[in-house]
């Protein structure tokens, strides 16, 4: 809402945007209905085909809604002349969705990004102050552990930044991002300067990466397939404040069909990382003889994924693992750009 309100006020007309598994892409599709703009989404390929319900839900509001690579860009053809059986990435549809506002002449088109920068980041905090109030009226006052799934940063971000202040001012709290093992960039990527897209028309930002040429592998939890992270993530991250951990598809299905069963609610891929994440650490707790306070963030329904429960269920999916071969590769597109300052600052 905030990204489609400011847009409407500066008399824009149209918004084209990327959306990994459609979450994004819903939301802002529904904001523009809401404010009247028109809304243009460029779908990573893998989730258009893997969740054909997210690109119709678009259409309720009124987007155009289409898959990424497509052939409507330059950075769209060029990527499937090169590659025409790739799954996409966000990487690529961010490009495609940056040059259909930059090469649109009426210069009423402006791109909005659903992650990674810090106003969307500011905006998603409204999540972490809930919580807070929401813990107050439990009678808690701060949490033992925060957890959140991590792709471009917004989501984590929303619940995290909140408490990461009070960490700052010396609460005890761990504060845990969780990527998928296909896509590692906080805990095996570098912290460089790097693009957060594939055209490299977005500026350079100091952030935990694979390279943005990195296309990660089909997965089901589309909206955490990104190659790098929200900058301030990873300042955080460089500071010890936050401590990232990568879990793999089938551990996360596992927490999933847990979760279903005894809550009663279908989680969304991405939001199945959190959870598991959260069983590690209540289950540490338990071995420790603890009690302990874990909030985390619930961030989306898997309602308009059941094709990867159904993958999970019949046995097709499999543990991956991102081998080093792969990151040495994809991290080559980074030769050249300086190195982002890797020491802890000890100041904020």
């Amino acid at each position: 809402m905030p990204q489609a309100w400011y847009n409407k006020q500066f008399g824009i007309k149209k918004l084209t945007t990327e959306t990994g598994a459609g979450q994004w892409g819903s939301a802002l599709a529904f904001a523009c209905q809401l404010v009247g703009l028109e809304c243009k989404v460029y779908m990573v390929r893998i989730s258009f085909d893997q969740k054909p319900f997210r690109k119709l839900m678009m259409q309720v509001w009124g987007a155009n809604c289409v898959a990424s690579p497509s052939n409507e860009t330059n950075a769209g053809r060029k990527i499937l002349a090169e590659f025409p059986d790739t799954p996409g990435s966000l990487g690529i549809a961010i490009s495609e969705a940056i040059e259909a506002a930059v090469t649109d002449t009426t210069g009423q088109t402006r791109y909005s990004l659903g992650s990674v920068l810090n106003h969307v980041l500011l905006h998603q905090s409204i999540i972490g102050l809930e919580a807070k109030a929401q813990l107050k009226s439990a009678g808690e006052k701060l949490p033992d552990v925060v957890v959140g799934c991590a792709g471009g940063g917004s989501n984590f971000a929303g619940i995290a930044m909140p408490f990461t202040l009070d960490k700052i001012n010396g609460a005890k709290i761990d504060i845990i991002p969780v990527e998928p093992t296909a896509c590692p960039k906080m805990t095996r990527g570098k912290f460089a300067y790097d693009y957060g897209d594939i055209a490299c028309m977005t500026p350079l930002m100091a952030m935990h990466t694979l390279g943005h040429a990195f296309v990660p592998a089909p997965i089901h939890a589309g909206g955490l397939r990104y190659h790098g992270m929200a900058p301030l993530v990873c300042q955080c991250v460089v500071e010890g404040l936050h401590t990232p951990q990568s879990i793999d598809q089938m551990e996360c299905y596992e927490a999933a069909m847990t979760w279903a069963k005894t809550e009663g609610f279908i989680c969304a891929p991405e939001t199945s990382h959190a959870i598991a994440g959260v069983i590690r650490q209540a289950k540490q707790a338990k071995e420790e003889g603890k009690e302990k306070v874990i909030v985390f963030s619930y961030s989306g329904h898997g309602l308009m994924d059941l094709m990867g429960y159904d993958a999970y269920m019949s046995g097709k999916l499999k543990p991956y693992y991102l081998p080093e071969e792969e990151i040495i590769k994809s991290e080559a597109c980074l030769a050249g750009h300086p190195q982002a300052p890797a020491r802890k600052s000890g100041k904020w």
